[in-house]
């Protein structure tokens, strides 16, 4: 199945529609929602730090020389080096949010094989399956966490 979607430049990509949301992805929505409790709990407890960590995300992905959804694809990918499952959902669903595309979030973990080796093979899929579960859910009008 292909989705066709138009670019700012009016041109039309045509990418592969590989997840389904018939088939949600253990990687993307369902860690949101294990983690989401337990940064309740510690934010109670040290709520100046999250204070100083949400200021400073803020301003790393504010729109600059670099779109917000590039930045958020570099996120990915660093996600995905590091093997953090948590930051791959989180950052998975904000690259969709801000409008990028399947496409270029494979391109964007296609780097980090060439960056990570073979870790990345494992962690790019998972990242990539988020990825597309949050689309999805975009796609189908649902907010995509």
């Amino acid at each position: 199945m292909t989705q066709t979607i138009t670019e700012p430049k009016t041109q039309a990509v045509t990418e592969p529609k590989t997840q389904s949301s018939t088939a949600p992805s253990p990687h993307g929505k369902a860690v949101l929602k294990a983690l989401s409790p337990l940064h309740r709990e510690l934010r109670r407890a040290i709520p100046d730090v999250y204070k100083g960590f949400g200021e400073m995300h803020h301003a790393a992905f504010a729109p600059g020389e670099l779109e917000t959804k590039i930045k958020e694809l570099i996120a990915v990918a660093i996600a995905v080096v590091d093997g953090c499952d948590g930051c791959i959902a989180s950052h998975a669903q904000a690259a969709v949010r801000a409008g990028a595309t399947r496409q270029e979030a494979a391109e964007a973990i296609g780097v980090t094989f060439l960056m990570k080796g073979g870790p990345a093979t494992i962690y790019g899929p998972r990242a990539y399956s988020a990825f597309c579960e949050f689309a999805d859910a975009l796609e189908a009008g649902e907010a995509p966490a």
